[in-house]
C-alpha cells in the first residue's frame, strides 16, 4: 500500500478516535506529500526514497520545534510536537541501532580508505546513501566524526 493510502487510513482512524494530535500530524504529512507531488508540475507518484526523506524532514521539524520549546520552558508546547513526531515515525522504516550504524560506517571507512576528517564528506555521502531512512543524519555524522578523529 502506498504511503498516501496508509496516511489516509490512519487519518480515518484518528478521526474515529477523536485524536486531534494524530490528525494534525497526519494532515501535515498528507499536505507535504501533495505539495511534493505537484511541485514538479506533474502528478507523478513519489518514489519510496522521496517519501522517506519527506517523512524524515517532518519528524526533524517537530523534534527541532520541541527542543526550542523545551529551551524556553514551554513543555506544554513541546509535548504535542514530540507526540506528532512519534506518530510520523511509525511510517518510517525501522531505525538501526547506533552499533549497527557504527558497523556500517566502519565498513565504508575501510572500503574508501578514509583516514582523517578530510575524508568525512566522502564517507558521509556513501553512508547517507547506504543508510537512507534507517538512521538520522545527526547520528551518522557523530559516528563518522568519532571514527575519523581517532
Amino acid at each position: 500500500m502506498s504511503l498516501q493510502k496508509q496516511v489516509m487510513e490512519a487519518m480515518k482512524t484518528a478521526m474515529k478516535e477523536k485524536d486531534a494530535n494524530a490528525l494534525e500530524a497526519l494532515r501535515s504529512v498528507k499536505s507535504a506529500l501533495l505539495m511534493a507531488q505537484t511541485e514538479s508540475g506533474s502528478k507523478k507518484e513519489l518514489t519510496e526514497e522521496e517519501e522517506v526523506k519527506l517523512l524524515q524532514k517532518q519528524v526533524k521539524q517537530r523534534k527541532d520545534s520541541a527542543a526550542i520549546y523545551k529551551d524556553q520552558d514551554r513543555n506544554d508546547l513541546a509535548e504535542p510536537e514530540l507526540k506528532q513526531a512519534a506518530i510520523i515515525e511509525n511510517f518510517l522504516p525501522a531505525q538501526l541501532s547506533e552499533e549497527e550504524v557504527a558497523k556500517i560506517v566502519d565498513e565504508i571507512i575501510s572500503e574508501t580508505g578514509a583516514e582523517s576528517m578530510k575524508d568525512m564528506g566522502k564517507v558521509m555521502g556513501m553512508a547517507n546513501k547506504k543508510l537512507a531512512g534507517q538512521a538520522d543524519g545527526k547520528t551518522i555524522s557523530n559516528i563518522v566524526k568519532q571514527r575519523l578523529s581517532q
